[in-house]
This record gives structure tokens, C-alpha cells and sequence, in this order.
């Protein structure tokens, strides 16, 4: 019985190879031999996920063809994999992707750092920060007063409580969208409304027009989901969407659903201004495409002088087009799991009814936490400290490292929790790699587009501060030395640290 469970076609994989851009070779530099560097290549993209454990790989001679090399080359490359325990092959089955024995598997979203990490690895890959005390304790408490009526009952809400659809709706109301609770359904965070989303619109094999770079978790759900994802480039730099290329999209690839982030983007941080929100909502609906708009980073301006645009849902009060995602999340805490949709009443209806096969609700005592802050001065104190605490973080970062690292380029967004890097022509794969061995985890590009798109990115998201982010810059220097030297040994990237 064979042991791989999906396959990856020459074509594709050749793609996904070329995909990996290093740095030119500096004098005395020596290369790698081809099948060195064809190895290399496969492996890594194992360690980033976007060739998956127990994926059927090509055979020698069809690669070979699709890379223009010498079968010789592929058969020792696949020979290294199975050495090192990246390969697995059975004679008639064929060779699948592994992962050596003690390894764990490689992440394909940008799941957090195991808690007993912590103390050795600086975790740069999940963009969340510690809860803002004392409103998260302030929250439950609160919570656990209001708790006794609910504990009479079965607990069974799938649109959530109706207070906490009520206080939402009345938030976009004050916000210039009128909204009734019936527009409403409540969810265990954005990521479990992106999932009812796309199960209610998508489906296998639909087509999703997403902005290229975009958050990777919501890709890989989307990607999960069976659907064909068709990436539209941002713009240049953090001025945001290009709605030319956008309108383009939208009319000739007819995709079922657009998703955007356009409040303080993952993972650029751009801002669409309300010109672009209009179009890219008048563009959709030309289309007869489901916009979903997510607004996670919404109140996570950090400069005191930031005009914030109308919600995008403002250009379609009535939400025949514009679905809206929103959470407490990225805002608030990452540990607090609970999201909303802003809807049609007829689409709140559906997701609300498809819900009863899914998770059935969200959890009560939880929505009454997120009541209780809403209904207070609560949650606009504690979006203030997570404000502070990120502009903090962010300017620490930044400064370490341009310090550090001078040669890479970035835009130093006004909100949001992410900076996007160009790493001075170095591979985001590899430096994400070497990395983990110098105890700094950050997520390359590639996670954050489309067939291997942004190898020369990485991400760095505002968590730590002070001389954590100070650490983090030399680490991460650190790794870039490793990189641009071509070591790949634990001792070899143990000295690049220590000096």
C-alpha cells in the first residue's frame, strides 16, 4: 500500500523551485553541486509546508525534463532526501515527502510557539500580543456576573448571544453603517467566520481573488477548502490596492469571492483610503463577487494623527455584496476566541443554519467578557494600552533592525502589528531555516503568497520590545550571515551567533 497521500506534478514543483531566489555567490563562495542544491531545494520546501509530508514527488526522469538537468542530478538529489530522512521510496509506489524521525512537521499556517520554547527561541511568527491587563481579568469577572440567566438555559447559540449581536450592531451603526442585530452572527474568532464563509459561498474548486502578499492562515483555510486562489498584486509600497488590476481580475476570472484586508493590511500594514474601498466595493459588485472585508487590524492605528476611512461595508450598508469579518483577537487578545460577520439578514440566516453541522456556537461565558468591555469604557482603555504597546514595540524593532541589518528594506506602516521586509535579495525560506537554529522563529514570505511568490520577504510581526527586540535584530543577523555563507551545521550556525 503506498504511504504518500496527495502528489506534486513536475511542473509544479519545478515552479515551486525556481521560486527560491538566493543571493548571487560572492567571491570565494563555492557552490553547491546541482544535486546539492536541487535537495536543498525540496527539503526546504518541506520545512515551509508548501510541498506537504507524504506528497507523492515526481519520478527521476519526468523532473529531470521539467528542470532541464541530468536524471543523474535527481537521483542522487533524491538519494541525499533519503539519507537525511526527507524521502521515503518502495519499489512500485514511488518516493513521498517525509520528515526525519524527532522532527516535528512543518508548519503550513503560522501557528504560536509551543509555551516551553519560550524561554530559548524569540517567536517573530504569530503577530499577538499578551492580554492587556487588568481588562482581560476586569472582562471575565464581569462576565461571570451575567453568567447565572445563561446557566438556565441549554447555552445552544448559533448566532451568538442576542446582547452581544445587538452591541455589535449598534458599534457600526456609530460607526455611519446602520445595522441591525440581524445582520449579525457571532463566531469562534475570524478565522471560524472566514471557515463558514467560504463553505457558504466557496465551495471546491471556486475561484477566491486574494491580495498578493495576504495573511497566510486565512490562505491556507482557503486552500484547505479546495479552493483556486487568484492572487491580485498590491500596489508599491503601503499605498495600498491597485484598482485597475483589481476590476481587471474581478471581470475576467469571475471569482465567487474576494477577500481583503484593507485596515492595516497583513502583512504589509497598508491602508486603503476611501476612494480605493469605493471602487474596489463598486468593482465587486459589477462583478457579482462576494467582498469579504476583513477588519481584524481596524482600531490598530498607532499614530495619534491617522484618519481612518469608512468601514468598506460603509459602500454597501445593505451587505448584498460586502460581507464584513471583524474579532476581538488582534485588538484585544488573541486568547479571547471570539469574532463576528456583518452580513445580509438572508446570508446571516444561511451561515447561522450551515452552522448547525460545524461548531454549533461560540462559547457563552466568553461573548459575555466581550459584552461586558463593550458596554463599558473597558474595551476602548484596553485598545489604547495594546495601541501604545505595539507603537512601542514597533519603533524598538525597526530601529534594531536597521541597525543590524542596514541593507534590508521595509515601509514603516502607521498600524497594524506586521513589518514586511525585503531581505537584501536573501531567500526567506533559508533565513527562516537557519533561524530556528539560532533560536529567532520567523515566517518567510512564501507563506504569505501564492505558488512561491515573496521568497525574498520575511515577516516581522511588533510582539516584542526593548531589548528582547534588540536580541531579536542580532539573531536574525545572525541568520542572515549563515545564509549569505552557505553553512547549513548546527556548529556553523552557533558561531555565526556568537560572533
Amino acid at each position: 500500500m503506498a504511504q504518500w497521500t496527495s502528489a506534486v506534478g513536475a511542473a509544479q514543483l519545478a515552479r515551486l523551485l525556481s521560486s527560491q531566489q538566493d543571493r548571487p555567490a560572492g567571491p570565494g563562495t563555492r557552490r553547491p553541486p546541482a544535486y546539492r542544491a536541487l535537495a536543498d531545494g525540496i527539503r526546504l520546501l518541506v520545512f515551509e509546508g508548501r510541498v506537504p509530508v507524504a506528497a507523492r514527488l515526481p519520478a527521476e526522469r519526468e523532473l529531470a525534463l521539467a528542470l532541464s538537468v541530468s536524471r543523474t542530478t535527481v537521483a542522487a538529489a533524491y538519494e541525499a532526501l533519503r539519507g537525511e530522512g526527507f524521502l521515503e521510496s518502495r519499489r512500485g509506489a514511488g518516493s513521498w515527502t517525509a520528515v526525519p524521525a524527532g522532527n516535528p512537521l512543518p508548519a503550513r499556517g503560522l501557528e504560536p510557539l509551543p509555551p516551553e520554547a519560550l524561554g530559548s527561541v524569540i517567536d517573530l511568527g504569530c503577530a499577538a500580543l499578551p492580554a492587556p491587563e487588568p481588562w482581560l481579568t476586569r472582562a471575565v469577572q464581569g462576565a461571570l456576573e451575567e453568567l447565572p440567566p445563561y446557566a438556565h438555559t441549554h447555552g445552544d447559540y448559533p448566532a451568538g448571544l442576542p446582547a452581544l449581536r445587538s452591541m455589535i450592531a449598534d458599534r457600526y451603526t456609530a460607526r455611519g453603517v446602520p445595522t441591525m442585530p440581524e445582520q449579525i452572527m457571532v463566531t469562534t474568532g475570524a478565522m471560524g467566520a472566514m471557515d463558514a464563509i467560504c463553505h457558504l459561498f466557496g465551495g471546491r474548486g471556486e475561484r477566491i481573488a486574494v491580495e498578493s502578499p495576504s495573511y497566510a492562515n486565512i490562505l491556507q483555510l482557503m486552500r484547505e477548502a479546495g479552493a483556486r486562489l487568484v492572487p491580485v498584486a498590491m500596489a508599491e509600497g503601503l499605498t495600498g490596492w491597485d484598482l485597475d488590476r483589481w476590476r481587471q481580475v474581478l471581470r475576467e476570472a469571475a471569482p465567487r469571492i474576494a477577500y481583503v484586508v484593507a485596515d492595516f493590511h497583513n502583512p504589509t500594514g497598508a491602508l486603503a483610503d476611501e476612494d480605493q474601498r469605493r471602487r474596489l466595493v463598486d468593482a465587486a459588485r459589477s462583478a457579482g463577487t462576494v467582498l469579504v472585508a476583513d477588519e481584524t487590524m481596524t482600531e490598530l492605528w498607532l499614530e495619534p494623527d491617522v484618519e481612518m476611512p469608512p468601514p468598506v461595508c460603509a459602500f454597501d450598508p445593505a451587505g448584498s455584496t460586502v460581507v464584513t469579518v471583524g474579532s476581538a483577537s488582534k485588538a484585544f487578545w488573541a486568547g479571547m476566541r471570539i469574532g463576528w460577520v456583518r452580513a445580509s439578514p438572508e446570508a446571516i440566516r444561511s451561515l447561522v443554519a450551515a452552522r448547525a453541522y460545524a461548531d454549533l456556537g461560540t462559547p457563552v461565558l466568553e461573548q459575555l467578557a466581550v459584552n461586558w468591555l463593550f458596554g463599558t469604557d473597558g474595551w476602548e482603555q484596553a485598545v489604547e494600552v495594546r495601541r501604545a504597546q505595539a507603537r512601542e514595540n514597533r519603533d524598538a524593532l525597526v530601529a534594531a533592525v536597521r541597525r543590524e541589518l542596514p541593507d534590508w528594506e521595509f515601509e514603516v506602516p502607521r498600524g497594524g502589528l506586521t513589518l514586511w521586509v525585503r531581505a537584501g535579495g536573501l531567500s526567506g525560506s533559508r533565513l527562516a531555516e537557519a533561524g530556528e537554529r539560532v533560536g529567532v522563529r520567523v515566517p518567510s514570505g512564501p507563506r504569505f503568497g501564492v505558488d512561491g511568490a515573496f521568497e525574498g520577504y520575511v515577516r516581522l510581526p511588533f510582539t516584542v520590545g526593548g531589548a528582547v527586540a534588540e536580541e531579536a535584530a542580532v539573531r536574525l543577523a545572525a541568520a542572515a550571515r549563515v545564509v549569505e555563507s552557505g553553512g547549513t551545521t548546527g556548529v556553523e550556525v552557533s558561531r555565526a551567533f556568537v560572533a
